[in-house]
């Protein structure tokens, strides 16, 4: 963050200060006290149950010179009637006072969002400095907290930016017109919140719509409502997949023992070999789109090469990992819905050993389809797992669509109990399932 003084920043949100107005922060703004920095910010919202004004204090313990809040605090603190709405205006500012040297990625999609940015993150830091999203921060505190971490050496900003209603990603894309706009699928997640997926394409094609004048629209071409947001903007456009019109496209896609994907990437000008760190076949297409976003920062193709096959991925997200008892965990907890979670099928099926387990939950948002759509889960389950373990009652349906190869578990902690009980040396098990259900704890106790 570019240092700024208290009053400079209650003038920017029309706040007012309560205590030592000299105090200047220099380090990025925080919602959780414990992660505050040496000369932070701490933003402080009163929740139902909890009131951030209370961590105040041990805010500034941690680090934190000051507080942007509702009420007064211990610290220096400008006060706001909406801290939400202060935390975006001086997001806004200092990006503004940034953006003459400063190229804004957006990224959306109904999922592989966090992956590819992670991977597009590597991408750009391989060429200069570059802030990223950090895990899914992609809301409307997310993003400014992000914006908030830019700072003069800051070369790229990576937003990854998430919706569940029409209007949010047009609400981020108001507090900064990205140059790059990097629209990955039109998928099912939340499908409960919008209604269809004619809504949910709507609700990504504001990505596009909010470009910066002359502003570059990368796109799935392997997508078809992702490739008819071409007509959204009048600014180039580069398409990435594997269709054979694809700008960036991946060929020759193969999986070594582990499901790690290695493939080249061909473009008019050359292609490049790339083998990534990571299980799935479907990170191939999220590498491609993140070497499309490359290209379009001015990342040579050999160079976005060399950062994909250093890349790392956030928590959670495809972790492979080697269990006491001999058999493999593949840790895909942080969140699923039915393309995600018939990808992480596809990697478990991928994944050389001995029988294949997938530890699945409830995948929330999915509105009147729900049952449907874990049945169908189930079902396609049955042609890439031995054994389905469908944990709480909202997954059955995933179990009734895999047949007498399943069993339902009740909870969490009887899914540790029946995999403990079952589990053998070579087996693969695949944990994955919405973040409301979490099954990262079911992971956490395998491991």
């Amino acid at each position: 963050m570019i240092p700024l003084g208290l009053g400079e920043i209650a003038a920017l949100v029309g706040g007012t200060i309560s205590g030592d107005g000299s105090v200047t922060v220099t380090a990025p703004a925080v919602l959780d006290s414990r992660r505050a920095e040496q000369g932070g910010l701490f933003v402080a919202f009163a929740g139902e149950h909890v009131d951030g004004h209370d961590y105040a204090e041990r805010a500034g313990r941690v680090g934190a010179v000051a507080v942007l809040g509702s009420r007064p605090t211990p610290l220096p603190t400008v006060v706001v009637e909406d801290a939400r709405a202060a935390l975006q205006t001086l997001a806004a500012h200092v990006v503004g006072r940034l953006r003459d040297g400063l190229t804004v990625v957006g990224l959306t999609g109904s999922q592989g969002k966090t992956s590819t940015k992670d991977l597009l993150a590597a991408v750009l830091s391989s060429a200069a400095p570059t802030i990223a999203t950090i895990g899914s921060l992609n809301n409307e505190l997310g993003v400014p907290l992000t914006m908030l971490r830019a700072d003069a050496a800051t070369r790229f900003l990576v937003l990854e930016m998430g919706a569940r209603h029409i209007g949010d990603i047009a609400e981020l894309t108001g507090l900064v017109a990205p140059d790059i706009a990097v629209v990955l699928n039109v998928g099912k997640a939340h499908l409960g919140e919008f209604g269809s997926r004619a809504a949910i394409s709507r609700a990504k094609g504001e990505l596009v719509r909010g470009l910066a004048p002359g502003g570059t629209a990368v796109l799935n071409t392997d997508d078809p409502r992702v490739a008819a947001m071409h007509s959204l903007t009048d600014g180039p456009v580069l398409t990435f997949g594997r269709a054979e019109h694809a700008q960036v496209r991946v060929l020759g896609l193969a999986l070594d023992q582990l499901g790690r994907p290695s493939f080249t990437l061909r473009t008019a000008d050359g292609s490049v070999t790339v083998a990534l760190p990571h299980v799935g076949a479907q990170q191939a297409l999220n590498a491609s789109a993140a070497a499309a976003a490359g290209l379009a920062a001015g990342v040579p193709l050999d160079v976005a090469a060399a950062g994909l096959a250093t890349a790392s991925l956030s928590k959670w997200r495809m972790e492979l990992r080697e269990l006491a008892v001999g058999a493999t965990l593949l840790n895909d907890s942080y969140n699923a819905n039915p393309d995600s979670t018939r990808a992480a099928l596809d990697a478990l099926a991928a994944i050389e050993g001995g029988r294949r387990v997938a530890v699945l939950g409830e995948m929330l948002e999915l509105g009147d389809d729900s049952e449907a759509e874990h049945r169908a889960v189930g079902r396609y389950a049955a042609s890439r797992a031995d054994v389905v373990a469908a944990v709480g009652e909202a997954a059955r349906p995933i179990a009734d669509g895999m047949g007498e190869r399943a069993v339902v578990l009740a909870d969490n902690d009887a899914a540790v109990d029946w995999l403990r009980g079952h589990l053998a040396a070579g087996d693969v098990v695949l944990v994955k399932a919405s973040r409301g259900a979490g099954l990262d704890e079911v992971a956490a106790a395998l491991a």
